[in-house]
């Protein structure tokens, strides 16, 4: 019975263990236990995008230089013809047009071409084109050229609007109307002033040739009194238009019986038509 109720003795305590988990510890643990394992990670990724950029770089490079290659060879121009060239050679024009060896029909810049073409005295207007795949087009047109300037004792080639087109020194050509009275600077600058002088004389030499033979040289320094010479005989004419004034001597020249175009200044050596509604007439030493 004693043993029965004999009283239990108590185990000696065993030390009590913390079973609290920081929910973060864990992850806080394993990082800190691998840092070199994160940062090969890093490095890792940080190559693979470098040789990725490299790659597509390189990529990028070897198709603009293929294609720059392929399209020089499709496009570079081969052949530049000329239209319209008829007192110029054509080999000026294309030398005026500069265009470089191994230059594609893409890098030429067409007003650039023109602009540098028309610099030349003789070209009024010129046109470039690009004809697929190799040919570059010029196409001109020629000033004309419709009188001989005299201005300080020196002869210059004008076209129609009054245009230098090249100088002749003392060479002359009777096949065109001479036209003085004109100031050289202003004709080198080619003013408008000096144009108009041109014009003018140009004009009234058309008028008077369709019925008077032989060179008519116009003096038009006052484009509002121009004075025309043809076959010994002197012609003023005032602000009237040119053509008014001619057909109004056309009208009353078979009256005039002493006028002769011979150029030996028999008869009637001057006709004013300056004054509206009559014509004088002067003779010889009148």
């Amino acid at each position: 019975m004693r043993l029965l109720f004999k009283k239990r003795r108590d185990e000696p305590a065993a030390p009590r263990l913390n079973r609290w988990k920081d929910p973060h510890g864990e992850k806080v643990v394993k990082q800190v236990g691998r840092p070199g394992t994160a940062r090969r990670t890093i490095v890792i990724r940080l190559a693979v995008l470098v040789i990725g950029v490299m790659s597509v770089g390189w990529l990028i490079t070897t198709a603009v230089t293929y294609s720059s290659r392929l399209v020089r060879e499709l496009l570079e121009v081969h052949t530049i013809t000329v239209e319209g060239a008829h007192h110029l050679d054509k080999q000026k024009i294309i030398e005026l047009a500069q265009v470089k060896q191994g230059m594609t029909l893409h890098q030429v810049v067409t007003a650039d071409l023109e602009e540098q073409i028309e610099s030349h005295p003789w070209i009024k207007e010129a046109q470039v084109s690009r004809v697929p795949l190799h040919e570059l087009k010029i196409a001109i047109i020629e000033r004309k050229p419709a009188a001989i300037v005299r201005a300080a004792s020196q002869n210059f080639l004008s076209d129609e609007e009054g245009y230098v087109l090249s100088k002749l020194g003392q060479a002359d050509d009777d096949t065109f109307p001479l036209v003085t009275g004109v100031d050289l600077d202003g004709l080198l600058k080619g003013t408008d002033v000096a144009r108009r002088s041109i014009m003018s004389g140009i004009e009234l030499a058309r008028v008077i040739g369709h019925t008077v033979e032989g060179r008519l040289r116009v003096q038009a320094e006052n484009q509002t009194n121009l004075v025309a010479f043809i076959q010994g005989v002197r012609f003023r004419f005032g602000e009237e238009s040119v053509e008014a004034q001619w057909e109004r001597f056309q009208r009353v020249k078979p009256t005039l019986k002493s006028l002769n175009f011979d150029g030996a200044g028999r008869g009637v050596s001057e006709v004013d038509l300056r004054y509206d509604n009559r014509i004088i007439v002067r003779e010889w030493g009148g």
